[in-house]
């Protein structure tokens, strides 16, 4: 008998009443979609919504007519309806403003005062594909654009100059600091993309210090692109794509980027720090899962630094689970992940352990550099931007064709740009050709949104 027993059965008051679980912490961002999707509907129509849930047409929504995104870009998104409460997948996009920072009068120099004018301008678009939930999606749409100003303005007066210079200050400590700068090949372009790899750094560390805050869990792809000084940045952390769609070229602007595409990386973690896996996998690749039956047999496999095959000799520990298992769209990481790279995802570990999956997953994007000036864009030029959802039933001749189809029928549309139109009346016809004919949706994972960005 304890005393606390005592106390709430036979003390004055009665009966203590059973303490209440903890409230869940307020998530740090509120749940809401894309600012420049905020007044606008759906295209579902009434007479849709009567049909079954699984016959129904898809809802598309876009933004409303008059409310114009940068470049006179188009978005669409695409929702599987009652697939969940919640959409995990978020936008972002809006006009970069990069100021000057400069230093006051020589006494006031230990204050930092911000250059009251514009030094350059720039555009941003930005997809995140969110799992685990949409805390993620969230935080990333609402900082990653706040980080990435902040590290463009720590270098805009390297960025002025032809050659960024070995002093941000100016002053000289070498004659020959410019020739080595020149040797080691570093371009205004290079202080951009080390700007946009440091915001995404940064972006993550936010997003895992709200989440842990808040008690919530939860991770997402990133895929942004920036206009800035005659060049279109495409910056890639996940498995996002993005393509240019010219007359009689499809030019890719992204890699994706999964355990499959990263084995080595990870292999090689792993091989440096093997605790990460504590003793629970197993680094190597292998064709298939090996069984009992294989010990002692000579199989294929391959490590860390192999890019080709070889053989070895089957033992106990390779019978653990894979590093890596699956392949193409099944492929996961650690048995949990289907990306290698991306924000968020700090509280994540493998089912029924205590091993994390961070360690192995990298928030730092691949940069493409698209000379738009030395290009010479043509009238019909289309940046198309989208998750995997798009991507894992088209390919990019196919999503080029629709494009091309959609800009050809629609000459006259006032609402259709030079840059970009609208894919609010392209994704209807993509959805039934991708989805609803049986032979195909029965092969293919249906996702719950696909956001698509047109510029």
């Amino acid at each position: 008998m304890s005393a606390d027993w005592f106390r709430r059965r036979f003390l004055p008051g009665g009966p203590v009443s059973a303490p209440r679980p903890p409230r869940p912490r307020a998530s740090p961002v509120p749940y809401r979609r894309p600012r420049f999707l905020r007044g606008s509907g759906s295209s579902t129509s009434t007479a849709d919504a009567s049909r079954r849930p699984d016959s129904r047409p898809r809802p598309v929504r876009s933004p409303v007519r008059g409310r114009a995104l940068p470049w006179n870009a188009g978005y669409a998104e695409i929702i599987n309806a009652e697939k969940s409460e919640f959409n995990e997948d978020q936008a972002a996009c809006g006009k970069l403003c990069i100021r000057r920072c400069e230093f006051g009068v020589e006494e006031d120099q230990e204050w930092l005062t911000l250059c009251p004018e514009e030094v350059l301008t720039g555009h941003y678009w930005a997809l995140f594909d969110g799992h685990g939930g949409p805390a993620a999606a969230i935080l990333a749409a609402n900082t990653l654009h706040s980080c990435l100003r902040r590290q463009l303005e720590a270098v805009v007066d390297g960025m002025m100059t032809t050659q960024p210079p070995m002093h941000l200050s100016g002053c000289c400590v070498c004659p020959s600091d410019p020739q080595f700068v020149e040797e080691k090949g570093i371009r205004t372009e290079d202080l951009v993309i080390g700007a946009l790899e440091s915001a995404f750094q940064e972006c993550d560390e936010v997003i895992g210090r709200e989440l842990e805050a808040s008690g919530q869990v939860g991770g997402c792809t990133a895929l942004v692109a920036v206009s800035l000084q005659g060049k279109l940045y495409v910056a890639n952390a996940g498995d996002s794509r993005a393509i240019l769609v010219r007359r009689d070229e499809v030019r890719p602007l992204s890699s994706e980027f999964t355990p499959e595409t990263e084995r080595q990386r990870i292999q090689q973690l792993a091989f440096v720090y093997p605790e990460l896996l504590a003793g629970e996998f197993t680094r190597l690749e292998f064709p298939r899962r090996l069984k009992g039956d294989d010990l002692g047999q000579k199989v294929l496999f391959r490590d860390h630094h192999m890019s080709g095959w070889s053989y070895k000799c089957v033992e106990k520990s390779d019978l653990k689970y894979p590093l890596i298992h699956g392949q193409g769209k099944q492929a996961r990481l650690l048995g949990t992940l289907a990306v290698s790279r991306g924000l968020g995802d700090h509280q994540l570990r493998v089912l029924d352990t205590n091993i994390q999956l961070k360690p192995f997953l990298l928030s730092v994007p691949q940069v493409t550099v698209l000379d738009v000036d030395q290009l010479e864009p043509e009238e019909r030029d289309v940046v198309v931007m989208a998750t995997d959802g798009l991507w894992d039933v088209l390919s990019n001749e196919q999503v080029a064709w629709l494009v091309r189809s959609f800009l050809s029928d629609n000459r006259e549309d006032p609402h259709s740009s030079p840059l970009g139109v609208s894919p609010k009346e392209l994704l209807p016809r993509e959805q039934k050709k991708a989805v609803s004919t049986p032979s195909v949706s029965s092969r293919l994972e249906v996702p719950e949104v696909i956001p698509l960005l047109l510029m």
